[in-house]
């Protein structure tokens, strides 16, 4: 599956432009909000040391929020990139696949029993409860004969996830901690600190690494298990690191900013109407899309009903649903 030069320059090309966008809509990001600022300010504020109460908004508040909104919108991308590919399913997402809800679930549970639990536990509660909610989906989705369907994994993620957020609700009632866990998993980057950004940000970028590595790999595989085995594909290994990827990704980004649906059904479909269905360009154009995404959505979230706040989730909701059953509508085929 060699390149053709055209193709590379192609892409090259697509890609510069979409990363011109990133810088744009980041730039709209740190610009706009509640205090009236302006790209002066936003200059001052990354390019110097000077102290003001602007300048400290935009460096302590909106640059680390717009960091996370990147970051996660990309990851959240990536991994649902990786699973349409890894299970020839166009509807699978980190959300639909219970993996943000087993995340949310066990982030629940670690803050009940362990209230003294750092943020670096918190995030590697995450990542086992993204496994064991992804790991529930598939055995259900495995048991009927015939193997897996896009319609069977749906409807077997969406049980799994209803049971998880309840029993993260029950397991909040109880301890009596649901405020806590409400305001952690509510679905949104404010608030978020630069220690956190440097405790997730290297598993992100670990995850967006390795896949790319593995990305000519998925490519073969997203075609059919047959042809894998053929070309002489270690599948069974393949697949396990880059459930682990996905592990990574969606764990991380759960334990940044709480439960953020669709962003992962979105971004690849878009991406492919774009570069194709090579994952060597689908996978670092969905990171790329996967944060202007985020970053426009969190803008709005904080400029369409200013000065009060608009839940992230809502924004996102918004505009995920209407996406979610055009493409069931069309069977997965309309982006494809």
């Amino acid at each position: 599956m060699r390149l053709r030069k055209e193709e590379r320059l192609a892409f090259i090309y697509k890609l510069i432009v979409a990363i011109g966008a990133l810088m744009a809509m980041f730039l709209v990001a740190l610009v706009l909000g509640v205090a009236d600022t302006t790209l002066k300010d936003v200059w001052h504020a990354l390019s110097s040391h000077a102290k003001g109460e602007k300048l400290s908004i935009i460096r302590e508040l909106r640059l680390p929020r717009e960091i996370a909104a990147l970051f996660v919108g990309a990851a959240l991308a990536v991994s649902g990139a990786i699973m349409q590919g890894m299970t020839r399913n166009p509807l699978a997402d980190p959300g639909l696949l219970g993996l943000t809800a087993g995340a949310n679930a066990s982030l629940a549970i670690t803050m009940a029993l362990i209230p003294s639990a750092n943020y670096f536990a918190i995030t590697v509660a995450c990542f086992i409860g993204a496994a064991l909610g992804a790991m529930m989906v598939l055995t259900i989705g495995a048991f009927k004969k015939g193997g897996f369907s896009p319609l069977r994994i749906v409807l077997a993620g969406a049980a799994v996830s209803t049971f998880l957020y309840a029993l993260a609700e029950g397991v909040g009632i109880y301890f009596k901690i649901s405020k806590d866990v409400s305001m952690w998993t509510a679905g949104g980057v404010i608030g978020t600190s630069w220690s956190q950004l440097q405790t997730i940000i290297p598993f992100i970028l670990i995850g967006i690494f390795i896949s790319l590595l593995l990305s000519r790999q998925l490519t073969i595989l997203s075609l059919s298990e047959e042809v894998a085995v053929g070309l002489g594909q270690k599948t069974t290994q393949i697949k396990m690191i880059l459930f682990i990827v996905v592990i990574l990704l969606a764990g991380a980004s759960v334990a940044l900013v709480g439960n953020i649906t669709f962003v992962g059904l979105i971004a690849p479909h878009i991406v492919r109407t774009m570069v194709g269905t090579d994952y060597r360009f689908v996978i670092p154009m969905s990171a790329v899309i996967g944060g202007i995404f985020m970053l426009f959505a969190d803008t709005l979230a904080r400029t369409i009903n200013a000065p009060y706040e608009t839940p992230l989730t809502a924004i996102v909701a918004m505009i995920g649903l209407p996406f979610f059953l055009f493409i069931v509508n069309k069977g997965g085929k309309a982006f494809s």
